[in-house]
């Protein structure tokens, strides 16, 4: 019987112990209370203890969340301007041209928990709910930075100048609203709607047609220079060439006649009978040709002195 009632004993300081402990792990915050309310909501990561039935706790993950949003749409300071004008009286066309108008941003946010007790009595520790207000806050702070600008600013030059503006505006107000730090702010996109994304493609489309008819009305001007260069080139090489070749051919003639000259004039015996011997051949070139003609002309001038040798 004492045995069993010391195993008993045992048995009932084991679970008193293990009820009486409870670990916090590296990546997790734990807050505790007692019958209800809060009494500690600072622990490191490690062991700790607690009142069995009195205390309890509760865990929460403290590493980065990504609130990851809808896309939403925000007016810019031209549209702002064309809706304030419309209120008092004037004119004013929805979706007017694209010099104004809503921009579709898509966002994220990535947050975690910093003061765990401000976390858990806001939200009651459920982080759809944070995420939720959150949402919400970082929105209407977003929607009034967009509403100061113009869409040309937004889109080129003030997307980290309003990153920056609401990471800086939002992180003490998040901090003691909902017990959260923003860690990081990010612009994924921003956008014209779909409808006027069209109308700039259907524009940017349009004019760079314009810049290929323009290139090629000049491609083919310069074409047309080209060509009318190449064939008054040509035609001067040409005429050149002809002027040149004319001008040895009558160089070569003016030889030939020098030295035709000079020969006639060093043996004119000798050219006579030359002469005499070539019409001979060009006359009797065929077996069948025949010449009428008196012995003594002088055609056969040469035939009379061989007779007579």
């Amino acid at each position: 019987m004492g045995k069993s009632l010391v195993i008993f004993v045992a048995f009932v300081g084991l679970l008193f112990l293990s009820a009486s402990m409870f670990v916090v792990k590296e990546y997790e915050v734990a807050v505790m209370f007692k019958f209800g309310k809060i009494t500690d909501s600072n622990f490191e990561p490690g062991l700790h203890f607690k009142m069995p039935f009195i205390n309890q706790v509760k865990k929460f993950d403290a590493r980065i969340q990504t609130l990851d949003a809808d896309p939403e749409y925000f007016l810019t300071s031209e549209k702002a301007k064309k809706t304030k004008k419309g209120e008092d009286g004037g004119s004013e066309k929805e979706g007017d041209d694209l010099g104004g108008g809503n921009l579709m941003v898509d966002s994220f946010v990535m947050w975690k928990i910093k003061d765990l007790k401000v976390f858990y009595t806001s939200v009651a520790g459920n982080f759809n709910t944070a995420e939720s207000r959150l949402d919400q806050i970082v929105k209407d702070k977003m929607r009034g930075e967009f509403s100061k600008r113009g869409i040309n600013q937004i889109i080129s030059t003030d997307r980290e100048v309003i990153v920056r503006t609401l990471k800086e505006t939002l992180s003490s107000e998040v901090t003691a609203l909902l017990g959260i730090e923003i860690v990081d702010i990010r612009l994924k996109r921003v956008d014209f709607p779909e409808a006027i994304n069209r109308t700039v493609f259907s524009r940017m489309q349009a004019e760079l047609k314009r810049i290929a008819a323009d290139l090629r009305a000049k491609g083919s001007e310069e074409a047309e220079k080209v060509r009318a260069n190449a064939e008054g080139e040509r035609t001067r090489i040409l005429a050149e060439a002809f002027r040149d070749s004319e001008i040895l051919r009558g160089e070569g003639d003016a030889t030939a006649a020098k030295t035709f000259a000079d020969a006639f004039g060093e043996n004119k015996e000798f050219y006579a009978l030359y002469r005499s011997l070539n019409a001979y051949k060009k006359a009797f070139s065929n077996k069948n040709d025949m010449i009428v003609m008196q012995p003594n002309t002088e055609f056969f001038q040469y035939f009379k002195k061989n007779d007579a040798k």
